[in-house]
């Protein structure tokens, strides 16, 4: 790993002024994948920071949880399906990853004979190993005993790179069964960052660079510790860009680069809500009912079993899309000029004399915009989305200070998808539902708990 050591270190943590890594921040993400005691399909994240990559991997658990396993009590696992599910989760995010034609996977694990000692934790107490290092095998838990995070002071930054060991693998069978012999080390001291630079060594570091848009960021913030918008969105799509539009966009002779495709699993973000960025509908509309939810610092997951809410786009949620590509500031209203090429584009009639009747139509007062209401009030009226009035919804946050008495466990709520008239039902103006408006303007949330999930 050493020659790789670098370029590695330069791409997640940046250059630090003061030429190292802070310790409190590296600390922070020495933690395994480690489910919660309460909420045997939930995964626990023990402070701020490695959200970034343990988010992405519980939504694309809850996927294979929720819709590629037969159970009738999908809250429940038992610790072998707690490892059947995570390994499985862990090596689709591999795939997506893996851009090379000649199919190659990297795993990064600890150097034969280099594994650290892990804390554990037990009902009576957490006892630290604090043997020197390197250590063998036997250190790992014990069965029923829970891996938690190596305090930085114990392994550091430093020494932590000094004792890894990267394999090649070369074909997706291989790469499931080499995943699932990893399972103590995930679970153990540093899996979520063995495992995220599992990711990045098997997209290729080159071609993560060429996808950032700004090289100079580190994928991991050097001050705050947190996982920035290209990390996530290379764990939830394959592609390291730092937007969440759709496409690439042009500015000021610069190629921004987007979200591709639909993705399995969604995202949604606060920060819409408050008009810094508008998420595209491969993000919005993706392939699972589960969705990524950004606040300013944190992530969590907004989930349902109600696959109709992702269903093939309707005709108007098409043609609402294609009219917002060509309003990229997202004013609501289009230039009169580009209307002949938003009808083009939805396959209507576009001939310029009937283009021209219906801009008259649309722009009585002749201000030379079109709106998107109108537009869609024309050409899409009285659609029905095909959504259910309401429907079961759950809410995922990893942080114990986050959940009610500090236990990690999904809140249930119901919620009710309503039309253009005024509701009859008002739930509180909170976070989660202001970020859950970008995606359905008019809902509304009951949780069957007191207070609102946190965001943060």
């Amino acid at each position: 790993m050493s020659d790789l050591n670098k370029e590695l270190v330069d791409l997640v943590w940046g250059r630090p002024t003061s030429g190292a890594v802070s310790a409190s921040i590296f600390r922070r993400w020495t933690q395994g994948f480690v489910f919660s005691e309460n909420e045997h399909t939930a995964l626990e994240q023990f402070e701020g920071g490695p959200c970034a990559v343990i988010v992405p991997v519980q939504a694309f658990l809850l996927k294979t949880i929720l819709f590629h396993r037969e159970t009738s009590n999908w809250r429940h696992m038992t610790e072998e399906e707690q490892k059947t599910v995570l390994c499985s989760g862990l090596s689709e995010i591999l795939e997506s990853a893996c851009s090379s034609t000649s199919t190659e996977f990297c795993l990064v694990s600890w150097a034969k004979g280099q594994i650290p000692p892990t804390h554990t934790h037990t009902k009576a107490q957490t006892q630290s190993q604090t043997q020197d290092m390197p250590v063998p095998e036997s250190s790992q838990p014990l069965e029923g005993q829970q891996p938690t995070a190596l305090a930085a002071e114990d392994l550091g930054f430093e020494r932590f790179h000094s004792i890894l060991h990267k394999r090649v693998v070369t074909s997706v069978s291989e790469l499931q069964a080499e995943v699932l012999s990893l399972f103590q080390t995930w679970r153990g001291c540093c899996g979520v960052l063995l495992f995220l630079y599992s990711v990045i060594l098997t997209k290729g570091i080159e071609n993560i660079r060429n996808e950032i848009q700004d090289t100079m960021e580190p994928l991991v913030d050097p001050v705050h510790g947190h996982g920035s918008q290209s990390l996530v969105n290379l764990l939830v799509t394959g592609h390291a860009v730092s937007n969440v539009w759709d496409g690439d966009r042009e500015c000021s002779g610069m190629k921004l680069h987007g979200i591709h495709k639909q993705a399995s699993v969604g995202f949604l973000t606060l920060m819409e809500s408050l008009r810094y960025c508008k998420v595209g509908a491969f993000l919005k509309s993706p392939k699972f009912p589960i969705w990524i939810i950004g606040s300013e610092t944190h992530l969590s997951v907004f989930f349902t079993k109600e696959m109709s809410l992702v269903g093939p786009e309707c005709p108007s949620e098409q043609a609402r899309r294609v009219f917002q590509s060509f309003d990229p500031e997202d004013n609501g209203f289009i230039p009169d000029a580009l209307l002949q090429d938003v009808m083009k584009a939805l396959d209507l009639v576009s001939e310029p004399e009937y283009v021209s009747l219906v801009k008259n139509k649309l722009d009585p007062e002749n201000l030379g915009i079109i709106l998107l209401g109108p537009f869609l009030l024309e050409f899409f009226p009285d659609q029905d989305s095909g959504i259910p009035d309401s429907f079961p919804v759950y809410h995922y946050n990893g942080l114990k200070q986050s959940n009610h008495n500090e236990r990690v466990e999904y809140v249930e709520g119901t919620a009710l998808v309503l039309g253009f008239e005024d509701p009859m039902v008002r739930t509180d103006d909170t976070p989660v539902k202001r970020c859950l408006q970008t995606k359905w303007p008019y809902i509304e949330l009951l949780w069957s708990t007191e207070r609102s999930p946190s965001l943060n």
